[in-house]
């Protein structure tokens, strides 16, 4: 189904050649006067020159240290959806740079863009989420995502918005998941995820893959995606024509196999053939994973007994160019070959 384009045009009566363009030290102090004015028109350029201003990490250093944050914060609620729309486009490019990261998180920001998760213009709401997942890709922006509660509304938000949206923010979510996974399991993350894995999109089905993988380095994720049958879908994306979405879903489950319950339920949807398919495949991005997950399978003595009759397979794999690789395989095939 076809999707919206998310537009970035502006009205036809803002023509930003009238901005005031100006450059060096002294033009950011009167841009910030320009912001704090009661004239919308006067807003608005200035607003379009500082989004030409915040390419530079020079300006963004001097724009975080005159106070501009304070200024832009207030203006996330004007009624004006250009001066909501230039406003978010201003902190998305200052969240490209650490400078502005910093900044960023130290005013409080991310609460302040909460406000715009349900704002009716497209473009507004893509540019908020690319500060989410800008910021939310260094250890202190992912708590700060998590400290204004914004995990639940971000996975309600998977299953409405659109989907050049929904990638920034299964990308937010991998992170921020990465740290601390309760909140996503009492939201229903993993029912959301379990959907999107069968997303025409193929960025969509590898990003949602990926969060599960996240989801599933912690012991609560791992019961949560076994309790919801996610494995047998994972298996089936095995089979994905993308190298991306086999990569990620074979990690995925290698995480959720670390259990009992995950290594029975995966036996029982037949994981081994698909999963020696990838391992023969000498240029797939899935090898690694899938020679650690069958390795977590041989555990098993069904699993053991099945792979004793494919342990060529693995062999061929000691001269694998990847060192990695090498000692994936020889791992498997001590477990394979181990009697009990």
């Amino acid at each position: 189904m076809a999707q919206p384009r998310i537009s970035a045009y502006l009205p036809p009566d803002i023509d930003p050649t009238k901005a005031a363009l100006a450059f060096g030290r002294r033009a950011l102090p009167k841009l910030n006067e320009e912001l704090q004015s009661p004239e919308l028109l006067t807003q608005q350029r200035a607003l379009m020159a500082l989004c030409d201003l915040v390419h530079d990490p020079e300006k963004v250093y001097q724009a975080v240290a005159l106070g501009f944050l304070d200024s832009l914060k207030s203006l996330l609620e004007h009624q004006d959806q250009t001066v909501r729309q230039k406003t978010t486009e201003v902190l998305s490019l200052m969240a490209s740079h650490s400078i502005g990261r910093e900044g960023l998180m130290q005013s409080g920001i991310i609460s302040a863009l909460a406000g715009l998760l349900d704002d009716p213009v497209d473009i507004c709401r893509k540019n908020t989420h690319q500060t989410f997942d800008m910021l939310a890709k260094l250890p202190q922006g992912a708590g700060g995502v998590l400290q204004a509660g914004l995990v639940p509304p971000l996975v309600l938000k998977l299953q409405t918005e659109l989907d050049a949206i929904q990638e920034l923010i299964l990308d937010t979510l991998s992170n921020c998941l990465r740290v601390e996974v309760s909140e996503a399991l009492e939201a229903g993350a993993v029912t959301v995820l379990k959907e999107k894995l069968s997303h025409p999109s193929t960025a969509i089905r590898s990003k949602a893959a990926w969060v599960l993988l996240e989801i599933s380095s912690h012991a609560e994720g791992k019961i949560a995606v076994y309790n919801e049958g996610v494995i047998p879908v994972l298996l089936g994306l095995l089979e994905d024509t993308h190298p991306e979405v086999q990569a990620n879903s074979t990690g995925a489950l290698m995480f959720a196999l670390l259990t009992p319950q995950g290594r029975s339920s995966a036996m029982g949807a037949e994981a081994i053939p698909p999963l020696l398919t990838l391992v023969a495949e000498e240029t797939s991005k899935a090898r690694l994973n899938a020679i650690k997950t069958l390795t977590l399978l041989a555990e098993l003595p069904e699993g053991r007994q099945t792979l004793l009759d494919h342990r060529d397979t693995f062999l061929r794999c000691l001269d694998d160019p990847s060192e990695a690789v090498q000692r994936a395989a020889d791992i498997a095939i001590t477990v394979i070959d181990w009697k009990p």
